[in-house]
């Protein structure tokens, strides 16, 4: 069945920032918006996220309780844009691309990769992290955009951010963990960091950096916690040296047609917006 063309129109246009938010968000590493999305493209895309999901999860059939600890934090499934051609309209979709494009301030916008991160009922915490430890890039020009599919109450276990630890140099080369949450807790209390962490209502989106720290409680609900995620790079971000095995991992998953030092410019990375300068940030609509 063909997207209705009301949902394809929704996704593509413009939401609009203000220069503040834009100030806001490069001096906090993050941004909660309200009403990005609305029930009806939510209602549209969630079932059909939430079956690509449930049909591949990588841990079907494990018990939450023989899961380990990143398995209690959520079930995880990467590039879903390519398992479901619905799935790609919003993963590529404008709205949010241009949105990636405004606050990290790049003329172009490139995809690094989507994912859908479900914390099943009783799910354990998200330790303190940060994602770029985990990606070869070159430049701090990376965004995520955290969208959740459903209203997310503190009990579901929504991101809590490290306002302006983007700008500070903590656990840079530790990887999710006990010891992420151990370390950064520390670090987070010596340092006076204020962390926020929020409700979303049903359509609101938030963006962080990828060198912000956040991490999330356990959903103690019933229900599971769905979100996806897209991970958006400057459209001119470089494929640098790895710093760890992770970054090697990422760059065998989804830059291995790119040379060291080059453009990651391949088949899974593609340009997703292009600001040609017509529209600039105004007011919100």
């Amino acid at each position: 069945m063909a997207t209705p063309r009301s949902i394809i129109k929704a996704i593509n246009q413009p939401y609009r920032l203000t220069s503040g938010d834009i100030q806001a968000f490069r001096k906090n590493g993050y941004i909660h918006l309200k009403g990005v999305l609305s029930d009806d493209v939510l209602g549209y895309y969630e079932p059909i996220i939430s079956r690509v999901t449930q049909r591949n999860d990588p841990a079907a059939g494990i018990s939450l309780e023989d899961k380990d600890l990143y398995g209690k934090a959520f079930i995880q499934l990467g590039n879903l844009w390519r398992h479901d051609a619905q799935v790609k309209e919003l993963v590529f979709c404008k709205r949010l691309a241009r949105l990636a494009s405004e606050l990290i301030g790049t003329s172009t916008i490139r995809l690094y990769h989507d994912q859908s991160l479900y914390k099943e009922p009783s799910g354990g915490i998200t330790p303190w992290h940060v994602d770029q430890q985990y990606w070869p890039m070159d430049s701090a020009k990376s965004v995520t955009a955290w969208i959740p599919l459903q209203c997310t109450p503190m009990a579901m276990g929504p991101l809590c951010f490290g306002r302006s630890s983007h700008l500070k140099h903590i656990a840079r080369d530790v990887e999710i963990s006990n010891e992420s949450e151990r370390i950064i807790t520390q670090t987070i209390k010596k340092e006076k960091i204020v962390e926020i962490q929020e409700p979303y209502a049903l359509g609101d989106v938030s963006f962080h950096y990828g060198w912000t720290l956040h991490r999330a409680g356990g959903n103690t609900t019933g229900q599971t916690r769905k979100a996806q995620t897209v991970i958006y790079m400057d459209g001119e971000m470089r494929l640098k040296a790895r710093r760890n095995k992770n970054q090697e991992n990422d760059r065998l998953s989804w830059c291995g047609d790119t040379a060291d030092g080059a453009v990651i410019d391949g088949v899974l990375t593609p340009i997703l917006y292009r600001n040609d300068h017509r529209d600039s940030p105004l007011k919100r609509r």
